[in-house]
């Protein structure tokens, strides 16, 4: 069986969807929440950084970025090495993503409050992304808010369509099953057909 990762993250979490494809058919192997940030300033370092001084500022930043991506690669490693077991192999990853941001410097991103939200949402997305290409993954960048549009063209299947796998697969799967669950699932779709 191909297995495929789909993530949803937040500040300091992610959704995980594990989905299988044999023969044809797409199941749910599993679903559950990874945490990304073990301390609380961890999962907002931009935020925790706002009223410090430029320089103790960058430190934290920096700090909470490595923190990302360490977490961020302990947990794909863990991901494969659970799922990848008996007949089945990890072969890809999804990760929703947003729009690219600018090259702002931590200076820039710190004086503007829009920003710093800005950057911890791709921290975290940026930090999947590498992890699982780290672990050998075929990484699929899916774009979140075009994710219905996208996974028609890569799918070759109509949004209905795709709207009705995704809400009978995740019958099967049980709860929970929101938003982010059938999100991440169409992005491990999208990954394993890439």
């Amino acid at each position: 069986m191909k297995i495929a990762f789909g993530f949803k993250a937040h500040s300091g979490w992610a959704a995980l969807v594990v989905v299988g494809l044999e023969n044809g058919s797409i199941e749910i192997r599993d679903r559950r929440r990874i945490e990304l940030a073990e301390e609380e300033w961890a999962k907002q370092p931009y935020h925790a950084a706002e009223e410090l001084r430029p320089p103790e500022a960058r430190k934290v930043v920096e700090r909470g970025i490595r923190a990302a991506y360490k977490h961020a690669l302990r947990e794909m490693q863990t991901a494969v090495k659970r799922y990848g077991v008996d007949d089945q192999y990890v072969t890809a990853c999804g990760v929703l993503v947003g729009s690219d941001m600018p090259e702002w410097s931590v200076d820039e991103i710190l004086a503007v409050h829009f920003r710093m939200h800005k950057a911890e949402g791709v921290l975290f997305r940026e930090a999947l992304a590498e992890a699982a290409a780290s672990c050998g993954l075929r990484v699929a960048r899916v774009p979140e808010k075009s994710l219905l549009e996208y996974g028609q063209r890569v799918l070759k299947k109509s949004q209905d369509r795709l709207v009705k796998e995704i809400a009978t697969i995740g019958k099967q799967a049980g709860a929970p099953w929101a938003k982010d669950q059938k999100d991440a699932a169409l992005a491990a779709m999208i990954a394993l057909s890439e």
